[in-house]
């Protein structure tokens, strides 16, 4: 080798190391990095990495195979059983010159295995208090139906088991430090390595078991949600209009924030989650969300206090406030992130239960709460999803009340998630005829209609003082027509079907925008209401701001029917005309009995009413104008004044009378004259040869003229 000079810092470093007398056996010791190793067979030698600079060092040997470790390794460098990058370690005792670990060298594997007792206790009591630690933390549910349970069973528990079992298994199996090779012994530890893998097997064969394809399945996932089909106009009341939900959550997140900021001393401590729930209360929907601390030093310098108040939103006025509490602030929330964190507040003191989406609701009083609905699994370990119970906690006390779903009180609403609702009717639309069905015939198939960003497509609407849940229901393979919608009851689950066919969510979204679409309107989600007994969509239409500016009343059969106007009365009224014009009795919601009328057009114009093309007609002798909409009576375009139409009416109050259909084709006035003429003279040559036997006639003045026979 050459001088000093020639060799790098770090084999200068080691050479120093040597020098001093630190015993550097198994980790640096042996010939500069990338050497061979040396040693011969019987009296194995130390032996380095021949990966290049800084390689890993094999363990001093002795026996057949010690001097060949290190040989393999490739990069990195090996300090304290620890391989820094390493690769491959052969070497170590002889005859064992294993591979390595790319993280932790086999010799630290080898000191653990000749671990004592005490230390094994010790080391028990290490991992205790870390898994009680991570369990607080996290704080999953102790249930077998627990996917958050599995996974914190196999992370704490099943793997560190997995690994002592293998290098208890190792050791005995091969012999390493003060631990003589057994056989039996490496035996036993092999067969209790079976125990998490078993353990993990259960898991999985419960999620397999879980599934639709699994005989009997599709039959109890079509059964978690039962559905009555009932009549629109019979169990829909008519919407009033004063307590319509005129925008949706992200208008209510707007006002809500722009409230919030008008109120300095909140806005610097505290930012309004963006929970915004839906409830009805006091008879009217609104919207609730509670504040939060801001960020964790705002936490930590306004926790004792709590936090002092919640947003309100008024869905149909679209009046925003924050709602002071008083002596009475939030203390358990979300934004907590110790002890009175509401999700581990509630987990903790209910470890069985498996929480599902929680809520923000205020009762009468205007007293804050936390609604808990309890998880439960009825198909598998983990398939059909339902809720079975509630926790209803006060975000003040913390006090909690365990509820039977049947026992939770009518001021609560939102004890189905409303995800969950939906995902439960589609397994109804999907499996109600089995699971081959599902994807093969898909006879019967339906599923609800999509959001329009790709998520679930649902709104609310309030109904005998609950929150329904509505969604369009549609064909598995039809896209832009739905054949009935759903509503489900959040608080109790009941679910009723509508058959009525007709446009979907973003069909009439697409049509509203059309109307307005020289201002860049969007339109808001639909509502569901009934208006003249008719299922109409209603919707906002927003600006680029987010704020509304107009809305949108559409019916759900004829689509290109629609109504808008800068209020909800304007609109709605324009909207019943609308109604009439198409033949729909606003009084009693069925088409009214039509009457038939025949004539000359005196007069017809065409004008656009509301985005829709009608031609206006008079005839002769009728004082009524007589309104024919396109594109239902596109015949129209045809006649022009001075041609006979036939055709029939709806007879209604004023004036203007729709239109139903056009008869027979049309004729020229002057045709219609000539035929008049030729029926009235073979009316008189029937009249004269019916006279001929009697020898008078009746001429047009009634005069008494003598045959000619009898003249001659």
């Amino acid at each position: 080798m050459g001088n000093n000079n020639d060799k790098t810092g770090f084999e200068n470093l080691i050479d120093a190391l040597k020098q001093s007398g630190i015993n550097m056996d198994g980790r640096f010791d042996g010939p500069p990095p990338g050497g061979a190793g040396s040693g011969s067979a019987g009296s194995g030698g130390s032996g380095s990495a021949g990966g290049g600079a800084g390689g890993a060092s094999g363990g001093s040997g002795s026996g057949s195979s010690g001097g060949h470790g290190g040989g393999r390794g490739h990069g990195g460098f090996n300090f304290g059983g620890f391989n820094f990058g390493g690769g491959n370690n052969n070497g170590g005792k002889g005859g064992d010159g294993g591979n390595g670990n790319p993280f932790v060298d086999i010799d630290f594997a080898d000191k653990m295995a000749g671990w004592g007792k005490k230390a094994i206790i010790v080391a028990i009591v290490v991992i205790f208090i870390i898994a009680a630690a991570a369990y607080w933390w996290f704080h999953p549910p102790i249930n077998i139906h627990s996917v958050d349970t599995w996974t914190f069973v196999a992370v704490v528990v099943l793997l560190p088991l997995l690994v002592f079992f293998s290098v208890k298994h190792h050791a005995y199996q091969n012999g390493s430090g003060r631990i003589e090779p057994d056989q039996k012994k490496a035996k036993t530890f092999k067969g209790l390595m079976i125990i998490p893998l078993a353990v993990a097997l259960v898991g999985v064969l419960g999620a397999v078991l879980s599934m639709p394809i699994v005989p009997g399945n599709a039959e109890k996932y079509s059964s978690v949600l039962k559905t009555d089909t009932l009549e629109f106009a019979q169990d829909i009341k008519e919407v009033d209009y004063s307590e319509i939900p005129v925008i949706d959550r992200a208008s209510a997140i707007l006002l809500g924030n722009r409230e919030m900021g008008s109120i300095p001393e909140y806005v610097s401590q505290f930012e309004i989650s963006d929970m915004y729930s839906q409830i009805n209360y006091k008879g009217e929907p609104v919207r609730v969300s509670p504040l939060g601390y801001a960020d964790l030093f705002k936490w930590f310098t306004n926790r004792e206090g709590g936090i002092p108040a919640y947003a309100l939103v008024n869905m149909t006025t679209q009046d925003a406030e924050i709602v002071r509490l008083g002596d009475s602030p939030i203390h358990y929330s979300q934004s907590e992130p110790l002890v009175r964190n509401i999700d581990r507040h509630v987990q903790l003191r209910y470890p069985f239960y498996m929480f599902g989406e929680k809520s923000f609701e205020i009762d009468e009083e205007g007293n804050p709460w936390w609604i808990c609905p309890v998880k439960s699994y009825t198909i598998g370990l983990f398939g059909g999803e339902t809720i079975s119970r509630v926790v209803l906690v006060n975000a003040t006390t913390g006090e909690c009340q365990d509820l039977a779903v049947e026992d939770c009180p009518q001021w609560v609403d939102r004890v189905y998630p409303a995800d969950l609702l939906v995902k439960q009717y589609n397994w109804f639309g999907a499996y109600h005829n089995g699971w081959l069905n599902s994807f093969l015939g898909q006879e019967g198939v339906v599923r609800t209609t999509p959001g329009t960003d790709g998520t679930l497509g649902y709104n609310y609407i309030a109904k005998d003082d609950d929150v329904w849940v509505y969604t369009g229901v549609t064909s598995a393979t039809a896209d832009k027509s739905i054949i009935g919608f759903v509503l489900v009851n959040q608080r109790t689950q009941e679910s009723h079907f509508y058959s009525v066919s007709g446009a979907t969510e973003d069909s009439a979204m697409n049509s509203a925008e059309g109307q307005v679409q020289n201002l860049q309107y969007t339109a808001t989600f639909p509502l569901l209401i009934n208006v003249a007994n008719q299922p109409t969509y209603f919707m906002a239409l927003k600006d680029d701001a987010g704020l509304v500016k107009k809305f949108a009343m559409i019916d759900i059969r004829r689509y290109q029917n629609v109504a808008v106007g800068d209020t909800v009365a304007e609109t709605q009224k324009t909207y019943e005309t609308l109604l009439a014009t198409n033949g729909v009795d606003t009084t009693g919601g069925v088409v009214a009995e039509t009457e038939s009328a025949k004539g000359v057009i005196t007069h017809i114009t065409d004008a656009v009413l509301e985005g829709n093309s009608h031609f206006y007609v008079k005839i002769q002798d009728d004082a009524a104008v007589y309104d024919f909409a396109l594109p239902e009576l596109i015949d129209i375009v045809g006649y022009k004044e001075g041609d006979v139409i036939e055709f029939s009416y709806l007879p209604v109050d004023g004036s203007v009378q729709p239109a139903e259909s056009i008869g027979a084709p049309k004729a020229k006035a002057e045709d219609a004259a000539e035929d008049a003429a030729g029926g009235a003279a073979e009316d008189a040559a029937d009249n004269g040869e019916a006279a001929a036997g009697s020898g008078t006639v009746e001429g047009p003045e009634d005069a008494q003229v003598e045959p000619e026979a009898n003249a001659a």
